[in-house]
């Protein structure tokens, strides 16, 4: 099956029988898990707007140069199919990318790479009344297990009063999920990479709009060689592989699935940010993360959603 025929674009009914796609959930565990310690090297030497507007515009260029190697198609059909996309890169890409790096500065990138993890939990629950997907029993299992093991890593941070950081990282993950449960709504019938494309496009635009505004501009006086590499490194795949991967992902399986599916990837995110930035791990986070990762596999093993009852 290839992913270009223009059959492939609604969602696929396949769900939990889809090998590739849920291959696919697997490695962009790796991805965006490495991608959240290396964004910290970035904003310890980049503002967060200037960063986040330099990765959406090396992501589009990439972007573009695959879908030109590929052979892909740019094309968007109609006015009612660019809203979709324009409201998709709003919160897909421009949301989740200015409020998770503003959370990374404001509390541990460890911490911000669990807590936007709350995503599954927001997709379950948008999912189940706009897409009529009622979750599996083990999918159930799999969103206690997340809600637990983040109340446990949360609750440490709230008996001094929840930090913004934690707040905007959770806004991110809401977000994030309210992107995927409206691209599956959407049914937009136009090549996934060229949507992808046009959606990190757009975001381009906006983040460097604002980073004019709030930062008067682009700096990068002060990043070093490994800065630089940060930037380049989140640009091509931390956002155009990434987003390429989740956004041909999410037409083919439940939101649900997809949504569960990478949740190891802040398991991967915690690991290498200890081993990268040295962050420390307490047993709450210990705890926090092994519950994550059940819910992760469960999610994965996990078979297609019930559609809900009229």
């Amino acid at each position: 099956m290839k992913i270009s025929d223009p059959d492939n674009f609604a969602p696929a009914a396949m769900g939990a029988g889809d090998v590739g796609a849920r291959l696919m959930l697997v490695i962009l565990c790796l991805i965006w898990g490495v991608t959240w310690p290396v964004m910290k090297i970035a904003l310890n030497e980049v503002p967060p707007l200037s960063m986040r507007a330099s990765t959406a515009g090396i992501g589009a260029v990439t972007m573009v140069a695959i879908c030109v190697v590929g052979r892909r198609s740019l094309c968007i059909p109609d006015a009612k199919t660019w809203r979709h996309v324009f409201v998709a890169a709003l919160l897909n890409v421009v949301s989740f990318s200015v409020l998770s790096a503003f959370a990374q500065m404001a509390t541990e990138t460890s911490r911000v790479a669990i807590l936007t993890y709350t995503m599954p939990i927001w997709a379950v629950l948008l999912a189940w009344p706009v897409l009529g997907e009622r979750p599996t029993r083990l999918q159930a299992i799999a969103v206690l297990s997340c809600a637990v093991g983040l109340v446990i890593l949360i609750s440490p941070l709230a008996a001094t009063g929840i930090p913004l950081g934690a707040l905007l990282a959770v806004g991110a993950g809401l977000a994030w999920a309210a992107g995927t449960v409206y691209l599956k709504w959407a049914r937009i019938r136009a090549d996934p990479i060229g949507v992808t494309t046009w959606q990190i496009t757009i975001a381009f635009f906006a983040i460097a709009a604002c980073m004019f505004v709030f930062e008067g501009g682009p700096h990068f006086g002060a990043a070093h060689a490994d800065g630089l590499f940060a930037l380049m490194f989140s640009g091509m795949v931390g956002t155009a592989i990434a987003y390429a991967m989740w956004f041909a992902v999410v037409p083919r399986v439940p939101a649900v699935t997809a949504s569960l599916g990478v949740l190891g990837a802040p398991v991967v995110g915690v690991i290498s940010t200890v081993l990268i930035i040295g962050d420390r791990l307490t047993a709450a986070d210990v705890i926090g993360f092994a519950l994550i990762f059940a819910a992760s596999a469960s999610a994965v093993l996990g078979t297609t959603p019930r559609l809900a009852k009229a």
